[in-house]
């Protein structure tokens, strides 16, 4: 006789229907990542994965090992934290981003400042690889055998092949940043949940309709569950603002400020923002899935000049290698200053500089 698991009973999420507006989506390649499990495989998608790397700095990956019923599970769990929490309990649960650089815990609404004295409608609740690293609400708990499976699920059945697609685009060992992502090392990767709540017209007209101002991630690769609340947009290399495309059971993938270093420059971190949906979804809130890759700690985030791909084009450089900052030091920098540091305004765009990097917002 067959025995079967019970998993705890999640009250269903509902997201919203895809909108029917006419929006400008970006033309983002997508990756089959089954095609990955192979030699062959990875060197038959090295292209693919460099050209969107290097150009659009986004790609979609479908294939990626989990079934669209456990895809809306996640969804279904990635809820518990905003609906099925008190508020007394979220307090008790606040993560400590501005003194300790560690986003994990809740971030609650209206933390970050977005334009003319208007602060955001988002709330977060981050979660460590390692479940076991802070504790967690009541509601959770029951959970998190399923949450630790799906961050191991990201990290090595999703993150590990698309590293190693990358560090073959720069004619690198396979494994160069697998190493350096360690499922067990001291570093800061984490699942996200994230939901974004309605706002006023007031407040749509102060910030011209931004939800969350135009920024590169932190770390070094970004996947996203791809959801139907069309919000995301991504600035193109012709600085154009277009529309993200959901596609059902999708991972939208893109680097971060990390990679961007260790690759020299050699591939994007690309802006992107989240603004008002369009009419159709107004009334909706827009619930977001993540796993955020970072390197372990201790890795120094200079270019890997011994890349015959750099060797060739070049590296474009941030800072000069021995001023390098860690990829503890870069994470916990810009932890503590998003959307709370005093931005330099200059025209369209607003600048600080972390870590002796200059950092460029675009509201």
């Amino acid at each position: 006789m067959a025995i079967t698991t019970q998993v705890p009973v999640v009250p269903p999420y509902t997201p919203a229907p895809p909108t029917n507006a006419d929006l400008d989506y970006a033309d983002l390649p997508i990756i089959d990542l089954s095609k990955a499990a192979t030699t062959e495989g990875r060197n038959g998608l090295v292209k693919q994965v460099t050209d969107a790397m290097t150009n659009q700095g986004f790609f979609y990956v479908v294939n990626h090992g989990y079934t669209p019923e456990q895809t809306k599970r996640i969804f279904d769990i990635a809820n518990v934290p905003f609906e099925h929490v008190s508020e007394s309990e979220k307090q008790a649960y606040t993560g400590t981003m501005e003194t300790s650089g560690s986003f994990q815990g809740y971030k609650p609404r209206q933390y970050f400042h977005i334009d003319n004295g208007i602060r955001d409608q988002l709330e977060q609740y981050n979660i460590n690889r390692d479940v076991t690293k802070r504790g967690h609400p009541q509601a959770l708990r029951p959970l998190l055998p399923e949450l630790e499976a799906f961050a191991k699920h990201n990290h090595f059945h999703v993150l590990h092949p698309i590293l190693k697609l990358l560090a073959i685009g720069l004619e690198l060992p396979e494994e160069t940043l697998v190493n350096i992502h360690r499922y067990d090392a001291t570093a800061e990767t984490y699942a996200r949940f994230a939901k974004y709540y309605p706002r006023s017209p007031e407040e749509e007209e102060k910030t011209k309709n931004v939800w969350l101002k135009g920024h590169t991630d932190i770390g070094t690769v970004t996947l996203l569950y791809s959801q139907p609340v069309a919000s995301l947009q991504i600035l193109t290399p012709e600085g154009k603002w277009k529309y993200a495309r959901h596609i059902d059971n999708a991972l939208l993938v893109n680097i971060g400020d990390a990679m961007e270093f260790l690759s020299g420059g050699f591939y994007r971190a690309t802006i992107h923002r989240v603004i008002q949906p369009p009419p159709d979804q107004q009334s909706y809130t827009r619930l977001g899935a993540f796993y955020f890759a970072m390197s372990d700690d201790d890795i120094k985030l200079a270019p890997l000049a011994q890349s015959p791909v750099l060797q060739r084009v070049g590296i474009k450089r941030r800072f000069e290698d021995d001023k390098a900052p860690t990829m503890e030091q870069w994470r916990k920098s810009r932890t503590s200053a998003y959307g709370r540091s005093q931005l330099t305004k200059r025209g369209a765009v607003e600048e600080e500089v972390v870590s002796g990097v200059l950092v460029t917002h675009y509201n």
